[in-house]
């Protein structure tokens, strides 16, 4: 179920545009609306190389791409702020990229602050003034790496942080505000989410990747006990009213699918026969009005194109009326970060 063996290796190096050239599929039903509510963007020569022209490369590639939703990456911090306030410079950033770009494709930044602080409000000020009506939320992942040296982006939070009597109290702030509150975590991290968002009730939680299910290292020899274990806390989770959850950022290279060491990328049929069921899992328990489609780009572009993700998206939802899918690939994005 997660690796890709049968692709054969030689050729352009995975994850370049030479390399996701080799699968172009024509655009299953290009007119359907679609905000991307999960991507990065990184300033030349810093992170990634994917800035506002690689994102309109992709969003441009076939799918109706309306708006799209910017989280917090570690980009552009200013160093010239004490390391508290340094992530005010990555607002900044995104904010002066949506407004130099003539279609706004960004619609909103999922910012990132330290929700423990006693000055919190004063932080959440100074976004809300660098960032304007674009600025939605915060992230502060809960991710915490139980076997680091295995992982290619090992989260460093503390392991008992979603228990954090501080952090919970910034958490609930967010909620008082009107914003959303984002984690990124590993599955074995799914009970402490669920425990957050029951002392949380009244913040919006966003459930970031499935919760990450680990498929390298240590965790290849038990993946049906993570399976499992998967499903029963994306049932408890999605008990939680004040949860939703983005259904995608399953194809990085901790997933341990290995399509990003492949001789070519997966084709759109190959990546739902791989992940289908834990999509349609995660739809069945929160429903579609609480389930958005993400693209997590450019982290999962080491595995696919954007137009190829797309496509595979649509075939696993095909099996939904049209309500449905609108609020798969739109509304339940708009409506959370107020698009």
């Amino acid at each position: 179920m997660f690796p890709c063996d049968d692709l054969e290796m030689g050729g352009p190096a995975p994850g370049s545009q030479e390399w996701l050239d080799l699968v172009v599929e024509d655009v299953l039903e290009p007119d359907r609306p679609i905000i991307d509510p999960h991507h990065h963007l990184w300033p030349p020569g810093e992170g990634l190389p994917y800035g506002l022209a690689n994102l309109h490369a992709d969003a441009d590639s076939g799918h109706r791409i309306d708006r799209t939703v910017f989280v917090e990456c570690g980009a552009a911090r200013d160093r010239s702020l004490p390391d508290h306030l340094a992530p005010l410079g990555e607002t900044r950033f995104v904010a002066a990229e949506s407004a130099r770009d003539p279609r706004a494709l960004i619609g909103g930044i999922v910012a990132h602050a330290d929700l423990r602080r006693d000055d919190l409000d004063d932080i959440l000020d100074l976004h809300a003034e660098s960032g304007g009506a674009l600025f939605k939320g915060i992230r502060h992942a809960l991710a915490s790496a139980e076997h680091p040296e295995h992982l290619t982006i090992a989260g460093r939070a503390p392991r008992d942080l979603a228990h954090d009597a501080d952090f919970r109290r910034g958490v609930a702030r967010l909620g008082d505000r009107g914003l959303t509150y984002d984690s990124w975590h590993y599955h074995h991290q799914n009970g402490d989410f669920l425990a957050l968002a029951r002392a949380v009730p009244g913040t919006t939680m966003v459930l970031d990747h499935f919760g990450t299910p680990l498929g390298v290292g240590p965790w290849v020899a038990r993946r049906a006990e993570i399976l499992g274990d998967w499903r029963r806390d994306i049932t408890a989770i999605a008990a939680c009213p004040n949860t939703v959850a983005k259904i995608g950022g399953m194809a990085m290279v901790d997933n341990g699918f290995g399509w990003d060491t492949a001789g070519r990328p997966p084709t759109s049929d190959e990546f739902v026969g791989a992940q289908r069921e834990f999509y349609l899992h995660t739809i069945d328990a929160f429903g579609p009005q609480r389930c958005m489609f993400e693209s997590n780009f450019p982290m999962d572009r080491m595995s696919l194109s954007y137009r190829t993700l797309w496509n595979a998206f649509k075939k696993i939802a095909a099996g939904f009326d049209d309500a449905e899918k609108s609020a798969l690939f739109h509304d339940t994005a708009a409506r959370v970060y107020s698009l």
